[in-house]
């Protein structure tokens, strides 16, 4: 059984970009994504594209994504020139997609209108993505201030667009949990960010950003039934850490915790598969 392990900056976000590609590299994960919105060593405060792109041939690991152009169902000429920016820097720097997540202001629109919404804003992107040859990951948010918490409807609106050649469906066990959404769409799926939330007190509704922790045995997000189901339903790429919790900016070894929570992944499905 093949694992496609990858890691999101934020996994360790108080290394530099150099300092993190070192990282993924040493632990034998050499797919990462990079982020924009990191203080301090954030792609976008100056690095050219082009650096980018050498530092990671320099250290021999591969850019899937760089997360994320925010808010991208609720579009506009600003929103527009965000995405053409963003999709520029990923071809400039080798990455292959662009994280799209979805508005979490808490503006309340029924079905119709948050699958209308996020067509408008496929149907603006589609071009911007295809003139620049990269994928566009569509991320629903479970958090129930989000304007767009379902796939389904994430996935009506790919097909409003007419993208599905150009756009795919990022799941996270985070928010998939949230949500509480049965269906999968595995086929649509393009990366899967994985997180475990460990604290046993929380209410579900309640679980945020500041909980998210690598995965471990206390997971309560079933975080590898979703991961299994999902290779069940044919989902081969990769699975991607991202995890948010503060203790991790503090991680004295944040290639040994990474690698102990890839161990436990790998044990578990192996189970589950025996």
């Amino acid at each position: 059984m093949s694992f496609a392990f990858a890691i999101n900056h934020m996994t360790a976000p108080q290394l530099t970009l150099a300092a993190f590609f070192a990282l993924a590299a040493r632990i034998g994960v050499p797919q990462v994504e990079i982020r924009n919105d990191i203080a301090g060593n954030a792609i976008l405060d100056g690095l050219p594209a082009s650096s980018v792109r050498q530092l990671a041939l320099d250290t021999d690991v591969s850019i899937i994504s760089i997360n994320a152009l925010q808010q991208f169902n609720i579009w506009s000429e600003v929103r527009a020139a965000e995405a053409e920016e963003l999709a520029a820097y990923c071809a400039g720097s080798g990455a292959r997609a662009l994280v799209l997540v979805a508005d979490n202001s808490g503006q309340a629109f029924d079905s119709a209108t948050r699958i209308a919404k996020a067509t408008e804003a496929l149907i603006g992107l589609a071009p911007i993505l295809r003139k620049h040859g990269i994928t566009g990951l569509v991320e629903c948010l479970g958090f129930e201030s989000c304007t767009l918490r379902s796939k389904r409807e994430a996935v009506a609106a790919i097909d409003a667009a007419g993208g599905r050649e150009v756009f795919r469906l990022t799941h996270d066990t985070f928010h998939h949990h949230l949500a509480g959404e049965p269906e999968l769409f595995p086929e649509l799926t393009g990366l899967v960010h994985i997180s475990g939330v460990e604290d046993p007190d929380i209410a579900v509704r309640d679980m945020r950003d500041s909980h998210r922790l690598l995965v471990g045995p206390r997971d309560r997000l079933d975080t590898i039934g979703q991961i299994a189901a999902l290779r069940r339903g044919g989902y081969s790429g990769p699975l991607s850490f991202e995890p948010f919790a503060e203790d991790l900016r503090h991680l004295a070894d944040p290639a040994g915790a990474v690698e102990e929570s890839m161990a436990y992944i790998k044990d578990g499905l192996k189970a589950r598969a025996a």
